[in-house]
């Protein structure tokens, strides 16, 4: 699964050359011209880490980072990447819990190895999936429905967590079979299969504003649905 980093960055041409680097290196990308956009962006797609400005339009890179500390259900981690070379600057973004700080001009290769090291310490912690409110971090063990924790068994868990990981792609009822038994300790029956999945679907689909999330396709399986039916 790659990791998804935010670009939070009013300059475009920044901003495309960042990602061109990044992209190149298996990274998926966001971007964000200005600090309203990057909250947006952030809870939108939940990124592992962000290469943040300070020097932004109607929010500063600065008031983000404050706000980005109270997001208490996110693990994120932030390069700040400014034309702000003094060391005060330097002291004032890493206190607010930048994790690195890389002034311009730059390199982008350097960039790139700066935001590798940054994650080989932290990236355990903020690998997600996330459709449509729903946000499981296999990780932490952990799922949030519209920012709520929601409490699965093990075995709830590992199916929810392969469904996610096969969007929109029907699965027998063989393979969720073998994804949740891969070591054959029991006789595994469809029946079993499918009380497991009625159970989590009432888990998930709880809200009478929540999509229908897991689809029953007729003879074939089932079928994890990221778009609101």
């Amino acid at each position: 699964m790659k990791q998804t980093i935010l670009i939070v960055e009013d300059d475009p041409m920044i901003r495309q050359l960042v990602r061109i680097y990044l992209e190149k290196n298996e990274y998926d990308v966001v971007e964000a011209s200005d600090g309203e956009t990057a909250k947006e962006a952030f809870l939108t797609y939940h990124p592992c880490l962000i290469i943040l400005d300070l020097m932004l339009p109607k929010i500063s890179g600065e008031a983000f980072l404050e706000w980005l500390q109270e997001q208490e259900n996110d693990h994120v981690s932030v390069i700040m990447l400014s034309a702000k070379a003094r060391i005060e600057d330097k002291i004032t973004g890493l206190k607010l819990g930048a994790d690195d700080y890389m002034t311009k001009p730059f390199d982008p290769e350097e960039l790139v190895a700066h935001v590798e090291a940054v994650l080989r310490r932290t990236g355990q912690f903020c690998q997600k999936i996330v459709h449509n409110g729903l946000c499981l971090m296999p990780r932490r063990g952990e799922v949030l429905l519209y920012d709520e924790p929601i409490h699965l068994t093990k075995h709830e868990f590992n199916l929810l967590y392969y469904f996610m990981q096969n969007p929109n792609i029907v699965l027998s009822r063989e393979q969720l079979v073998n994804e949740m038994y891969p070591y054959g300790e029991q006789d595994v029956s469809d029946r079993t299969i499918d009380a497991h999945i009625k159970k989590l679907r009432r888990k998930i689909e709880s809200n009478p504003t929540n999509p229908m999330r897991i689809q029953t396709v007729r003879g074939m399986g089932y079928k994890f649905v990221t778009t609101k039916t």
